[in-house]
């Protein structure tokens, strides 16, 4: 990377080039100053909204912690605005100023990883910089930049489970968080606890705006918390273009991007507006538009908050609703049933997201779990849509291709007045979920196509990329459970709901 030259950085301030700029309370100093002065001594320098991150970012309180040690530092920022640039540099200035400090820099994908990596590794080996590391590994799965002093910096893919088991941990880096599961969470914020650093921990979440098919509830309860102001603890930073912005107007790409034309060239932009699959993807990855503003779906976001109950469990009359989407490139399996006070519950079958899109995996998974679960009573398809591709008829009943297992097929006024239950249940309160980040992601977003003149309708995708079979399985699963007359999925014949209490294992 080339070294930033002082007479061509930028002098619009962060307040200046951001769409959003919150900042936590009781903020007295920064520790940007000796950063910005070591990066100085490597050979960079900063564009003003840089500077005015770096101050954010490092605010103190008057006990000297930092400020954003708790709520963390939210970076959403478009591709191609050197987010990781900044980021890096304020990372490496920190290794070299605490000796023994110890940063977790991970992406979603073992790719953006290493990339980050190597970025980062040419870096290190720069002339003026190289004095201070002791040692580059480069093995894969053990990547990490040693310095002379004792810390260390490491890079690792959460997908392959990297994150886990660490401890004393002074900054993690969530690259793409907009892929970021409340699991991995989980996972890797503990590592933080026991941080010896004398200004407390940071988290860094960067990343785009999530695709309705990601797993961003994380990243988008952050922005959330964010923007509604209740929050005094962390430091969010959007950039981002117009709400309505033309995708190929140059202004709005200015807007969203503030390193260009200076720092990202347009040849740079214009061949990510060719790589990049639509305008919804443009928008959101390059001019940093999130979707929500666009307008939420049929289900009313507070709503379906209130409705989520991480102790809510069905008890009696399983069934599970199952559903491909379109190509059959992906697939969801919904379990339904009646809790103990006679109210309804649903939730998504996450276990079959470990298995990679398409539909190899669902066959064998709902034969193994229907096996191993009796009680359930239904498995409830929509012999109108793609699944029909894995279903064959036999004497006017419907299974599974290969198997004994028997589907109970929705007719199509069915599968409309079970939407419409849906809604009813989640806004007036007899129907709860888990609060599942790809359940919610997949009904919240889920808009209504029309049932002819019926005055009927039925879930809808909004834009080509989204995923909404979370929530239509959900809703068949829900149908299974509340139907008298049902298709056992093990017997012959049509019966009635059982009597277990057993809990299914999904």
């Amino acid at each position: 990377m080339a070294v930033r030259s002082p007479t061509k950085r930028s002098t619009r301030r962060l307040s200046e080039v951001a769409r959003h700029v919150i900042l936590p309370s009781a903020v007295v100093s920064t520790g940007w100053p000796a950063v910005r002065e070591k990066c100085r001594e490597f050979g960079d320098v900063f564009d003003e909204w840089q500077e005015g991150a770096g101050r954010a970012i490092l605010g103190k309180r008057a006990d000297g912690i930092y400020a954003a040690t708790i709520g963390g530092v939210v970076l959403s920022i478009p591709r191609q605005v050197a987010k990781t640039f900044l980021v890096g540099r304020i990372i490496f200035a920190l290794c070299v100023l605490f000796p023994g400090f110890k940063v977790i820099w991970t992406a979603h994908r073992t790719r953006t990883a290493t990339n980050t990596f190597k970025a980062l590794q040419g870096f290190a080996r720069r002339k003026k910089v190289h004095p201070y590391i002791a040692y580059i590994r480069t093995a894969n799965g053990e990547q990490e930049i040693g310095f002379r002093n004792g810390s260390v910096i490491m890079f690792g893919a959460r997908e392959q489970g990297f994150g886990r088991g660490f401890d004393e941990v002074d900054v993690e880096v969530f690259d793409e968080a907009q892929i970021l599961t409340e699991k991995a969470l989980e996972d890797m914020v503990a590592a933080t606890n026991q941080s010896r650093h004398p200004h407390g921990a940071l988290l860094f979440y960067m990343g785009t705006p999530p695709r309705p098919i990601d797993p961003g509830e994380a990243f988008s309860l952050k922005r959330a918390k964010a923007l509604s102001g209740e929050s005094d603890d962390l430091v969010y930073i959007e950039c981002s273009a117009d709400e309505d912005a033309d995708p190929d107007d140059r202004e709005q790409w200015a807007k969203a991007n503030p390193s260009f034309p200076l720092r990202t060239p347009l040849v740079s932009m214009l061949r990510l507006r060719e790589n990049l699959s639509s305008d919804e993807a443009w928008l959101r990855e390059a001019l940093g538009i999130w979707d929500a503003a666009k307008g939420s779906g049929v289900i009313p976001k507070p709503s379906w908050r209130d409705q989520a109950d991480e102790l809510s469990i069905a008890v009696d009359r399983f069934a599970l609703g199952v559903e491909c989407g379109p190509d059959l490139a992906w697939a969801s399996v919904a379990l339904a049933g009646q809790r103990a006070d006679s109210m309804w519950h649903f939730e998504l079958d996450d276990d079959q997201h470990t298995r990679g899109r398409g539909v190899a995996w669902l066959v064998p998974h709902l034969v193994a779990t229907v096996a191993a679960n009796p009680q359930i009573r239904a498995v409830v398809v929509d012999v109108a849509g793609p699944i029909a591709a894995l279903l064959e008829q036999r004497a006017g009943r419907w299974f599974f291709k290969g198997t004994k297992l028997e589907a109970t097929p929705v007719k199509v006024a069915e599968l409309g007045a079970g939407c419409s239950r849906v809604l009813d249940g989640i806004v007036t309160g007899w129907l709860w979920h888990i609060g599942q980040p790809q359940f919610t992601s997949a009904a919240l977003p889920a808009g209504k196509r029309a049932l002819g003149d019926t005055g009927m309708w039925v879930w809808s995708r909004k834009t080509a990329e989204s995923d909404i079979t979370p929530i239509q399985a959900g809703t068949l699963a829900l149908i299974g459970a509340q139907q008298t007359r049902v298709r056992r999925p093990g017997r012959a014949g049509a019966g009635r709901s059982g009597g277990s209490r057993r809990a299914v294992v999904l």
